[in-house]
């Protein structure tokens, strides 16, 4: 779930419990566990409102002073559905944090790997990608996303999207600005020298 830069550290205290989204169709399940730039979050109630009803409570709940205010930063599809999603900070690493942090990599490993990335070829539209994109973010850490896409022929959003696919393998790591490989993955493009 995306948040904006100003709200992340009250979810990361636990002070920004809810969030007000505009969506044609549900993004979110309550239950369900999401990573936010805060760390993570479990969405526990999920549900649809009108701007009448939205209280001073659910504004300062998710970091606002006010309804207004809340309301004047929305984003979404004009003729989406309002939801007001309330949630908790999850205690303890992101699971693909620790992934990418280890390094120990075996044969069996590697090959591992080697299956999930030839998945991921096989599945684009745009044909074998992964190696590519592994090379440019290895040799051009904290590069822009749009200056790497641009160096690969590639549209940005879908690059960005490629590069999430690495990044839940533990290849790769979001910096402020671009992405660097990660432990994991210069291990693995060691052992693939």
């Amino acid at each position: 779930m995306l948040f904006e830069r100003r709200l992340r550290d009250g979810i990361a205290d636990g002070t920004i419990t809810a969030a007000l989204r505009r969506w044609r169709r549900v993004q979110v399940v309550a239950g369900r566990t999401y990573r936010t730039g805060a760390g993570l979050v479990e969405v526990t109630v999920v549900d649809p409102v009108r701007p009448e009803d939205l209280t001073p409570a659910d504004a300062h709940a998710a970091g606002f002073e006010s309804v207004a205010a809340m309301l004047a930063q929305l984003s979404g599809p004009a003729d989406g559905q309002l939801y007001l999603l309330h949630f908790r900070r999850v205690a303890g690493p992101d699971p693909r944090a620790a992934l990418a942090a280890d390094d120990r990599l075996d044969d069996a490993g590697v090959a591992a790997i080697d299956l999930r990335l030839a998945r991921l070829d096989h599945a684009s539209p745009r044909g074998p990608w992964t190696a590519a994109a592994l090379r440019a973010i290895a040799d051009h850490p904290g590069v822009r996303a749009a200056d790497l896409a641009a160096t690969l022929g590639r549209d940005v959003a879908t690059f960005k999207a490629d590069v999430r696919k690495l990044k839940a393998l533990g290849l790769t790591e979001s910096l402020e600005v671009g992405y660097r490989i990660s432990p994991r993955g210069a291990a693995y493009l060691a052992h693939r020298a």
